[in-house]
């Protein structure tokens, strides 16, 4: 409930912050928000699997590619957003 709640703040946040930008810098990082999203829902998918296993090795195998596609999610939206500035 706390992960959604923080992500409709963000949300509400991201919107407001994109008033002031172009339209293709908005475009630009409303499409990686959209990207690392699903980025993110696909570890939480990982994460659940990884706690559904019994295999203790392979359950740490799935949990680091978990963190793996959260870090890349956090890398799809810092590079959106450094590309959405030198739009403007």
């Amino acid at each position: 409930m706390k992960k959604i709640a923080f992500v409709a703040v963000a949300a509400g946040l991201m919107s407001l912050g994109a008033c002031s930008k172009s339209p293709e810098a908005a475009a630009v990082e409303n499409n990686a928000d959209m990207l690392a999203d699903n980025l993110e829902a696909q570890a939480d998918n990982m994460d659940a699997m990884a706690d559904n296993t019994s295999n203790a090795a392979t359950a740490d195998a799935i949990e680091n590619a978990a963190d793996n596609l959260n870090a890349t999610a956090d890398n799809v939206r810092d590079a959106a957003e450094d590309k959405a500035d030198n739009m403007q």
